[in-house]
């Protein structure tokens, strides 16, 4: 039971085949409460409900700071506290770069980069109260090689933000014991990319992949059970690849 009775909150995480929902999944399995926050406040109720009467599912558009704040809120109401964070929220579109506009730009910075941010701004003066959080970014390897694969270069842009300020923010919040850290995914099956994945392109996808297989949504909720709890006590400001070895350094 590595998150035994922590108070989770997972944002992203109503889609049934997403990295969120897997990850809220693995939290309530290891003792956590998982808190979803989605768009569609029904589908998050409906989530939370499969994992039991201990996990709540509340509407938040992470775009929104007055509605991260009062997420937060709710839960420390309900719950006393927040223990963890993922960051998880994002979309992506598949647009080359000279047919990017601004509302594509917005739309994809506003959900993963502002949306990060103002989803940490909120949990983070309860971490600070407690002396004690871990949060994590869900980036993507787009951010480290440049794209390249379904998402378009406003995609690696805002997933490269999310680095930077996860980085920004670990330096600033770990004197008060506040954790922050980072995953990047490789390619991972999930409602993002079904349907566009041939048996052609994935046939050349695996040949640059050394473990030969696509990832799926538990290989990251296992990354994010690693560093959202106390094995992970003594990291802060990482990144963790989780694309099986598509992306070495």
């Amino acid at each position: 039971m590595l998150l035994s009775n922590k108070v989770c909150v997972i944002t992203g995480a109503a889609s049934r085949r997403g990295i969120g929902r897997a990850t809220a999944r693995l939290f309530a399995l290891h003792g956590g409460r998982a808190i979803i926050l989605d768009l569609d406040g029904a589908q998050a109720a409906e989530a939370a409900a499969e994992l039991g009467e201990a996990h709540r599912g509340l509407a938040c558009d992470v775009t929104d700071r007055d509605a991260c704040f009062a997420a937060a809120t709710r839960v420390v109401e309900e719950f006393g506290r927040i223990d963890v964070l993922v960051n998880n929220a994002g979309i992506t579109q598949p647009l080359k770069f000279m047919d990017i506009g601004p509302k594509n730009y917005e739309a994809v910075t506003d959900v993963s980069l502002r949306g990060t941010l103002y989803m940490s701004q909120a949990v983070v003066p309860h971490m600070r109260e407690r002396k004690s959080g871990s949060i994590v970014c869900i980036s993507s390897v787009s951010a480290q090689r440049g794209g390249g694969i379904f998402g378009g270069p406003h995609y690696s842009a805002a997933k490269a933000g999310v680095l930077g300020l996860a980085k920004a923010m670990a330096r600033e919040l770990g004197p008060d014991n506040v954790r922050v850290n980072s995953v990047t995914p490789g390619l991972i099956q999930t409602d993002i990319t079904g349907g566009k994945l041939t048996d052609e392109l994935r046939a050349e996808i695996l040949k640059g992949i050394p473990l030969n297989r696509l990832g799926d949504a538990e290989d990251v909720a296992r990354s994010c059970l690693f560093l959202a709890s106390e094995l992970s006590s003594y990291i802060t400001g990482a990144t963790l690849d989780v694309n099986g070895g598509m992306l070495i350094h």
